[in-house]
């Protein structure tokens, strides 16, 4: 009876690690059996299965080939104890034994309860600051500094000391990822907490919560997540008091959407959802004769500051600004009203596919927000869409209250993987994670964060020789995976490092190609922007493996460079869509790294997470072939880019059927698009210039369908 239920206990672990590796069991019995050589085995097999016997003789065979095939029967038990995720606060001893003091700054954009928090630690003793940005650590470093109140700047590429001497000051400046769970504070400041829920970077606002020593814990962010660190610091014994702030200046939704860019007014920030619309939209306004700023996520900290600063400047002509969601934090800005140029934005999901949908309530209060800014020339904000169709559901979706925030994430550490490997040191460290995170246990606080990128790296580095600490610490590297360039890179950072050759100043000198020249078109302006991400890397590798990447303040010299090229292509932008219009038969689909169409897209519109504005180029065919205003693309519009049998009978060569080809556009919608075009010509409701385009773009596209 014992050994037979051993060897069901056996069975049922077998059976799992099968399902774990993505195999089948008649597959795994197939192979124990090809594995049965010796013709002593083959006797005793055939006996059991074509003569009077018992399925326990097979046993010893089934058992050696599951231990060759599957090492973590041996020790499943010890396995899933590591990777219990149950009780997280009490990974951080120095914390429980303190008492710490919870503060809770609830409020929307624009409301002070970030500022409130900062006075508190710019008063107290010695303090720490942990913001979502490098852009807003910077700030509080500036700020801090500013008021008298020594403070460091720790980011992931960098540490900058308060005093000439480089002693470490009482208080630092962090993005949050570089905190310290081990150093004490009188006050620390947890900045936009409702990051929390984020799939990929929440495991960094839950260590900070639950890690940072600190007698006085600011916690600051959207209410919907009170609850959340409420139930969070009663598992650690720990209260919470929470105050309340509401807008400074008022933000009235306007009743009438702005239709043309002939309507646009100084002080107007019309936001999009991908750089191929930032660049339609900017070559629109300059051809208006009006100058814009330009900001969007890939762009180098530096030269988004400089666009803000000429967005800002009263003297300056630049009186609008095209911008993506990236402006949604860490940049303070003069901006009277806030026009989105579409309600839907490209997300991807659980799977890494592609999708299109509404922005989330959450997400459209952050952006409206950022209209008139308590202390701006604006003394109240308005937010309103480009097209009329928008702007019902913009009402909608901004009179919904932000749903709350329901779980924290989870990341195993570097120490829970090398356990894993001591039980399994054959394993890949790809494997090694899925198997943790198969295992893992979790509570319904906490979720275990998105792992893709980190396998993406561990799959991409696995055949160069390193020790599992090192691979671990390139696995975490921050870069876009979706930029050829950067990861190519990455992969020569890694073999160089392996054969323990320090990776010198006029070693990425030589495979960068620098120095550079300025962008003459958008693909070089891609490339550069590229280019910046991967000094970025080597200074983020520099600061942890100091010895083999020494030359960083020289990097970090070239990178200033860059920034000034990259502002140069930035501010000549029109005249780079320009040069790569012209070329774009050639080189323009080359710089493409994302398109469409979509995998899928989801029906309801408002179950996407929330998801930050990552670094990512897309596609530039659209901002470089539309000729008039492009009109806002709706759901439906979306969801027709899969319908590929209607790009089966278009050739390649005009615009409409270009667009075609890529799925954006079907032949019921380019009917509607032209009866729709002319009818605006026909009732005035476009400006001059837009008539001229939306007669002559009419025309072609009769010409083409016919």
């Amino acid at each position: 009876m014992l050994a037979g239920n051993c060897r069901n206990n056996f069975l049922q672990r077998l059976n799992f690690s099968i399902v774990l590796c993505g195999g089948s069991s008649t597959e795994f019995f197939q192979n124990a059996l090809r594995r049965c050589q010796p013709s002593d085995k083959h006797i005793s097999l055939l006996k059991s299965v074509c003569l009077p016997g018992h399925v326990d003789d097979l046993f010893p065979f089934f058992l050696r080939h599951a231990k060759q095939i599957f090492p973590m029967l041996d020790c499943m038990d010890d396995l899933r104890k590591i990777s219990d995720l149950r009780l997280p606060p009490n990974w951080y001893p120095e914390a429980r034994a303190i008492q710490r003091k919870i503060i809770f700054h609830a409020g929307p954009t624009n409301s002070g309860k970030t500022y409130h928090a900062i006075q508190r630690f710019l008063s107290a003793k010695s303090g720490i600051y942990c913001g979502p940005l490098k852009l807003l650590a910077h700030e509080i470093f500036q700020k801090s500094n500013a008021a008298n109140v020594p403070c460091d700047l720790v980011t992931g590429e960098e540490r900058v000391y308060a005093t000439e001497d480089a002693r470490q000051a009482s208080h630092i400046a962090c993005t949050i990822e570089m905190c310290s769970t081990n150093t004490p504070y009188e006050v620390a400041v947890i900045d936009e907490i409702q990051m929390i829920r984020d799939p990929a970077r929440g495991w960094a606002w839950t260590r900070a919560l639950l890690g940072l020593c600190a007698e006085e814990i600011h916690v600051c962010g959207e209410g919907a997540a009170i609850d959340l660190v409420t139930e969070l610091m009663y598992t650690t014994g720990e209260e919470v008091e929470v105050r309340n702030y509401k807008r400074l200046t008022p933000l009235t939704v306007l009743d009438y959407a702005l239709e043309s860019l002939d309507n646009l007014q100084p002080g107007d920030c019309i936001v999009c959802f991908s750089k191929n619309d930032i660049y339609s939209v900017s070559r629109q306004i300059e051809a208006r004769g009006l100058e814009c700023a330009v900001i969007y996520g890939s762009l180098p900290p530096g030269t988004k500051l400089e666009q803000a600063k000429k967005f800002n400047d009263p003297n300056d002509p630049c009186k609008i600004l095209v911008a993506t969601d990236a402006i949604g934090m860490g940049l303070n800005l003069c901006i009277k009203r806030i026009i989105f140029n579409s309600i839907v934005k490209p997300t991807v999901n659980e799977k890494g596919e592609k999708e299109i949908d509404s922005i989330t309530t959450s997400q459209a209060l952050q952006i409206a927000g950022r209209a008139g800014r308590f202390g701006s020339s604006f003394k109240q904000g308005e937010v309103t869409t480009m097209h009329r169709d928008d702007l019902l559901q913009l009402k909608e979706i901004l009179s919904e209250s932000v749903p709350p925030v329901k779980a924290a994430g989870l990341h195993p550490t570097p120490e829970q993987i090398e356990m894993f490997a001591y039980h399994l040191p054959d394993a890949t460290l790809s494997n090694l994670i899925d198997i943790f995170v198969s295992l893992s246990q979790v509570d319904g606080l906490y979720f275990v964060c998105n792992i893709d990128d980190f396998k993406f790296l561990a799959d991409m580095i696995q055949h160069i020789p390193l020790n599992l600490r090192s691979r671990y610490v390139f696995c975490t590297a921050p870069l876009n995976r979706k930029e050829p360039f950067v990861c190519t890179t990455l992969l020569k950072f890694a073999r160089q490092f392996s054969r323990n050759e320090p990776l010198t100043f006029d070693w990425l000198c030589r495979h960068t190609k620098w120095p550079l020249a300025p962008p003459k078109n958008i693909k070089e302006l891609v490339h550069l922007e590229a280019v910046h991400d991967v000094f970025d890397l080597y200074l983020w590798l520099s600061y942890r493996f100091m010895d083999m990447f020494p030359d960083a303040a020289l990097v970090r010299d070239i990178q200033k460079k860059l920034d000034d090229i990259i502002q140069i292509g930035v501010c000549n932008i029109t005249k780079l869509i320009r040069a790569s219009q012209s070329g774009a038969a050639s080189g323009a689909a080359e710089v493409m790294s994302e398109g469409f169409p979509f995998s899928r897209t989801k029906r309801d519109a408002r179950t996407v997470s929330d998801h930050r504005d990552a670094k990512s180029a897309e596609p530039l065919s659209i901002a470089l072939e539309v000729p008039g205003e492009r009109r806002g693309k709706s759901l439906r519009a979306y969801r027709s880019a899969t319908r590929q049998e209607d790009l089966k009978s278009h050739r390649r060569g005009s615009l409409a059927n270009r667009l075609l080809r890529e799925g954006l556009l079907t032949q019921e919608m380019l009917r509607q698009l032209e009866s729709e075009w002319q009818d605006q010509h026909r009732s005035g409701r476009y400006g001059l210039a837009s008539k001229r385009n939306d007669q002559s773009s009419s025309k072609e596209m009769g010409k083409k369908k016919k």
